[in-house]
């Protein structure tokens, strides 16, 4: 059975599994992220805009951050092409789909690439999803729109024309708009990247791979797991008390992006034993902790990929002709023609 049936019986399982209004569920439910969402702007730095620290931004993301689930039947090609985002599978030992894909420590800088890669193995690339790169092409997204606000930021404080200065309030503030939702398409994929199932061949029950402890074959295990559990044992305090310390000195994108996916793929058999022993149940406090210690983990490394992402912008160049963001914040650089647009 392809991938995208499958995922399509999770969803209807998870929809009658969670008693909450008709969604569409997928890779977490909207309890998982949600909380990614909310507990990521909570600890943002202080170094950032004030306006992403707000409790109004930070409930916006937290809403937002569902955004790429509610895009879902928007008909072909859409469909087909946005479904494979949400995961990637990896074998247990870090190769996409089977031995013969390419390996988690060295994905190819393009999708196109990944793809040719995988054509080359013999692998369907619908089959096998795309999350690393809709992942990196969400913070290379953000990092556009923080590198335009800066410069809006800086324009509208200097500008002495009425109407000049008019125009730029409006576009930063369309701006903020923008960076609000790219926050939260960027927190749904790094969310997705923390779900064990969204990392492994073993998406929803072992599969037909060889099993020798014995793992669930249940075709309940994925939706129960990230809908109706996760709903009932998650904590917005438990969560933040479990998120590690930000990881913000340096950044190599795609190498962080696989170090990140490969962490989760490292609790895919946790997880699976973890399901064996009956840590689930809502009595045992394993299954709890194993939800919010993954939670943790999306919304630290959301939270780590913002303030990267802020902090890199300050050295981009932007608009046409381009301008650099560091020479206008200076003062040095009129930014008008770049920002308006010269026809």
């Amino acid at each position: 059975m392809k991938r995208q049936v499958k995922r399509l019986m999770i969803s209807a399982a998870a929809l009658m599994l969670v008693a909450a209004p008709a969604v569409h569920v997928d890779a977490w439910g909207n309890t998982g992220h949600r909380l990614i969402g909310v507990a990521a702007m909570r600890g943002l730095s202080d170094d950032l805009p004030a306006f992403l620290r707000t409790p109004g931004a930070i409930a916006d993301v937290g809403e937002l951050a569902r955004e790429p689930d509610r895009w879902k039947g928007a008909g072909q090609p859409h469909d087909r092409e946005r479904d494979t985002a949400h995961f990637i599978d990896f074998d247990d030992n870090g190769h996409a789909m089977t031995a013969n894909g390419p390996h988690i420590d060295a994905l190819p800088r393009l999708k196109s690439d990944f793809d040719t890669a995988l054509v080359q193995a013999g692998i369907k690339i619908d089959e096998v999803g795309y999350l690393p790169y809709a992942l990196m092409d969400a913070y290379q997204n953000l990092g556009r729109d923080f590198a335009y606000w800066r410069v809006l930021t800086a324009a509208e404080g200097r500008e002495m024309d009425p109407g000049k200065k008019a125009w730029y309030r409006a576009d930063r503030e369309r701006r903020e708009a923008l960076i609000l939702r790219d926050i939260g398409v960027l927190a749904h994929y790094v969310g997705d990247g923390s779900q064990p199932h969204h990392t492994s061949i073993h998406f929803n029950g072992w599969g037909d791979y060889p099993n020798p402890e014995g793992f669930t074959n249940s075709r309940r295990t994925h939706g129960v797991f990230e809908g109706e559990f996760t709903s009932r044992v998650a904590r917005l305090d438990t969560v933040e008390a479990a998120m590690n310390q930000p990881q913000v000195s340096s950044l190599d994108l795609r190498t962080r992006t696989a170090a990140y996916l490969k962490t989760t793929l490292g609790t895919v058999i946790p997880f699976y034993r973890l399901e064996k022993a009956g840590g689930f149940n809502d009595a045992d406090p394993r299954g709890a902790a194993f939800v919010n210690e993954r939670l943790a983990a999306g919304a630290s490394e959301l939270r780590d990929l913002i303030i990267l992402s802020w902090r890199e912008s300050g050295t981009a160049s932007i608009g046409w002709p381009a301008v650099k963001v560091a020479e206008v914040e200076a003062g040095a650089v009129d930014p008008w023609t770049s920002m308006i647009g010269e026809d």
